[in-house]
């Protein structure tokens, strides 16, 4: 898919959690051979199947390899500072959303990103979801007139995520790591930003802290959005839900559209038909791969810099969403 040499340059994973993981596990079997694992602590993995990494602990090391590109997957907190160190040392790099704990100053990033020609893509992974993509394709060709309104909701149940673990002392219970509902299923968010493709015109965010989980952030949250273009949204997120509910609902001149994420399937319904499709045996590590060869694909053809600036630009406007209070 690539070029050979790309294969055999050195990336580096920052964090391997359950997510470092998959990056590592997902880059092994795509053919990049030479990785390199930076963490704190040397700790046993849990499951990287087959991948043969160098785990080094100290961010000189890691400099000593000269890594072309870099995955960040540590606790939101350390993002953004992480993102920098690989930027100015000239390293590409995919980001685990969000971008940033708090806002940060857009210029500033976006001058480091071209001082050192670097590519800066942020992990929101639904961009390559067949549903989403699809919808996509309706909104730039106009098959259904213009989009009116959407509506996303998504809840879970935090203590289900890695049963491997206390949930009480994952990054998502703690506001001191950046987590909190709002940031860590930030995914929807970002989709509303991609599909209303307009400037944000206002927003409300609206925070809940009543469920009995045992964290100090908000454990649900809603945001109503309204954009220039005069489309509108509303997102609910939460991971305080026992039964699991993931869905989207787009309202066109013509058209509704409802996906249901965890059935995979989409239904198109306008005044004279109504058209189901399914996704048969999806499998959701798909979507992280996908991301993965979109990054590599932007690096090999360079010329990125407007990507960059919406990645910056929509990743401060969803971050200052998710935590104005």
């Amino acid at each position: 898919m690539f070029s050979s040499s790309l294969y055999q340059q050195p990336i580096v994973v920052i964090g391997a959690g359950s997510i470092g993981e998959r990056h590592i596990r997902n880059l092994w079997q795509q053919g990049f051979k030479n990785i390199i694992v930076f963490r704190q602590r040397n700790l046993p993995f849990r499951d990287i199947a087959d991948a043969q990494v160098k785990v080094v602990l100290h961010w000189q090391q890691v400099l000593q390899h000269n890594p072309f590109a870099a995955i960040v997957c540590t606790p939101t907190v350390q993002h953004l500072r992480q993102v920098i160190s690989c930027l100015e040392a000239g390293i590409h790099v995919l980001a685990e959303k969000p971008l940033a704990h708090e806002p940060f100053d857009v210029k500033a990033l976006l001058k480091i990103c071209q001082e050192h020609k670097v590519l800066l893509q942020v992990g929101y992974m639904m961009h390559y979801h067949p549903f989403l993509a699809r919808v996509q394709s309706f909104l730039k060709g106009k098959k259904y007139g213009k989009l009116i309104n959407m509506q996303t909701y998504w809840g879970e149940y935090l203590p289900d995520w890695h049963p491997w673990e206390d949930y009480r002392t994952s990054y998502a219970a703690q506001r001191e790591q950046g987590g909190g509902v709002a940031l860590t299923l930030s995914h929807d968010i970002d989709v509303a930003l991609w599909m209303a493709n307009a400037a944000l015109k206002h927003y409300q965010s609206t925070f809940n802290y009543a469920s009995r989980l045992k964290v100090n952030t908000e454990s649900l949250f809603d945001v109503n959005l309204s954009f220039e273009n005069k489309v509108t949204a509303h997102v609910h997120v939460n991971f305080c839900q026992k039964v699991p509910q993931r869905w989207y609902k787009f309202i066109f001149d013509n058209a509704v559209i409802d996906i249901d994420y965890f059935i995979n399937e989409m239904k198109v319904q306008t005044a004279e038909t109504s058209i189901v499709e399914k996704l048969e045996q999806f499998d959701r590590n798909l979507l992280f791969i996908t991301q993965q060869n979109d990054f590599f694909r932007r690096i090999e053809e360079g010329n990125y810099q407007a990507f960059v600036e919406q990645q910056v630009e929509q990743s401060y406007n969803i971050i200052k969403i998710c935590t104005h209070e």
